[in-house]
């Protein structure tokens, strides 16, 4: 991982960058496998409050590497690579199988931002192509620099998009919206990506927008914090009356508990909360 994938943790802010700069980022074997490992090291540190994704050098993810569709062209269907970088069985039919989850290993490489316990703030810019595009998604919260580039390109090598990508755009953009830039993979703005709703806010300098709003997050109640994210990943599942049950439970189970108490003592006292770690 630590040749794709820096880790930097600081004051519960887990500094995720992808280090792959000379090729911007790009998406090969090794890189899926260092947003996997990387997802699972801040899910399982307790001390990780808040995580910031970014991208070195000049772009956030150029998406998948050239070099896997050169050997996809070049080699015969049940020789080639597989979409999602790896190798081994025809790429036809190669996807369909679960390996993590509800996912299989490309789709988890974007779906285990979902599923950490903290929020994800992504910093993008440069560019954010195909994959690239997805990962980004895949956070909770979308920082992003208004000259940034993105699109959903796997059309333009007759692909559909296939990292999580279509589950996530329809809770964010209209439905003409997200069909339009599928069919066409057309570059567009991050301008253009806020009006849209795929970004959440734009910034001239997004990482370190993105670095203080995650210090600022992980100077909260860490299990409310965990808490509402689990209630929002859970939101489209639920029926209202199952919502609104998960709601109740859930704060019966912080309330009164020391870290609830210390947010009310800190914020009563202006004080910084000192919290242990989430449960």
């Amino acid at each position: 991982m630590k040749d794709r994938i820096s880790i930097h943790l600081e004051d519960g802010v887990a500094d995720v960058q992808l280090i792959r700069a000379d090729k911007m980022n790009a998406l090969d074997d090794a890189m899926f496998a260092a947003l996997i490992e990387a997802g699972q090291t801040v899910a399982e540190d307790k001390a990780v409050r808040a995580v910031v994704l970014s991208g070195d050098g000049r772009a956030f993810c150029a998406g998948l590497d050239m070099g896997n569709f050169g050997r996809m062209a070049d080699a015969p269907v049940s020789d080639a690579p597989k979409a999602d970088g790896g190798s081994g069985s025809d790429v036809t039919k190669g996807l369909a199988p679960r390996t993590h989850g509800i996912s299989n290993r490309a789709q988890y490489a974007v779906w285990t931002w979902r599923e950490a316990p903290v929020p994800v703030i992504a910093a993008v810019h440069g560019v954010a192509f195909g994959g690239g595009f997805q990962l980004m998604l895949g956070a909770d919260i979308r920082i992003v620099h208004p000259e940034a580039r993105m699109s959903v390109m796997e059309i333009k090598w007759g692909l559909v998009p296939d990292m999580a990508g279509t589950a996530i755009m329809r809770g964010l953009a209209r439905d003409d919206v997200v069909r339009e830039l599928t069919y066409t993979g057309r570059q567009f703005t991050g301008v253009e990506a806020e009006a849209m709703g795929f970004a959440t806010m734009l910034s001239e300098e997004p990482r370190e927008k993105a670095l203080a709003m995650a210090r600022e997050i992980a100077g909260k109640n860490p299990d409310a914090i965990v808490a509402a994210k689990k209630i929002f990943n859970s939101s489209a599942d639920l029926s209202d009356a199952e919502l609104l049950m998960q709601e109740s439970v859930l704060q019966d189970n912080i309330i009164r508990t020391p870290n609830q108490v210390e947010a009310v003592l800190s914020t009563m006292e202006k004080r910084a909360g000192q919290y242990k770690d989430r449960a």
